[in-house]
């Protein structure tokens, strides 16, 4: 089965790939000619899933699928959460002109979230993927005529928030959450473990049991 997910984020489509298996097709944006900046304007992590794929499937007319993931913080009220990507760019200290430089900036989005924390002993957090599915489904057997039927998936994982980096693997965050049972960071557990117990994967493994049933 072919999909689209609404995304170029090669980590992610690793991530994905490596979750749904063979079974499934899973192309990017860049393959399907898709190269602009798809707004991401929601307030919610729900609200920029659905937003990216109903983009791309009102443009293109394909079934599709697109996510929003956010850190979400007990100490800081939940925050970064829907911000995480870009938290050091929104800091008040941050240049005027420095938001496009620094959003999606792994290490300064990690400086800010260490820096906010300081010495809080509350550290617990957790990761929290929604997974935006729009499917395009035929009315008639000849495909004439379709409807786009609309699935929303989630997938969190706990832990907590450690006080300096550790591990060279993963992305984002990564390097400073310690998912719970484990004493050791997504950076430092590999590929091959994260993909089996994070947010993403909970969420992919809900959209692969759908999709399975088409």
């Amino acid at each position: 089965m072919k999909i689209v997910f609404a995304t170029n984020n090669q980590h992610k489509l690793d991530e994905i790939r490596a979750i749904l298996g063979s079974q499934f097709e899973v192309v990017s944006l860049a393959d399907i000619g898709c190269h602009e900046e798809i707004p991401e304007t929601g307030t919610t992590l729900e609200e920029n899933a659905m937003m990216k794929a109903e983009y791309i499937y009102d443009k293109y007319h394909l079934s599709c699928f697109a996510d929003d993931t956010g850190l979400e913080v007990d100490a800081l009220d939940g925050a970064p959460g829907v911000y995480s990507a870009r938290y050091a760019a929104m800091e008040a200290t941050a240049p005027c002109d420095s938001s496009q430089g620094l959003s999606h900036d792994s290490e300064a989005n990690m400086a800010r979230l260490l820096r906010e924390l300081g010495n809080n002993n509350n550290r617990k957090a957790r990761f929290r993927t929604v997974i935006a599915l729009i499917e395009k489904k035929n009315v008639c057997s000849c495909g004439c005529t379709s409807i786009k039927l609309r699935h929303r998936f989630e997938g969190i994982v706990d832990g907590e928030i450690i006080r300096e980096r550790r591990g060279g693997e993963g992305f984002g965050y990564d390097p400073i959450f310690q998912p719970d049972g484990y004493e050791q960071t997504f950076a430092e557990l590999g590929a091959d473990i994260k993909n089996q117990i994070s947010h993403r994967a909970r969420a992919t493994q809900k959209l692969a049991e759908y999709l399975k049933t088409l």
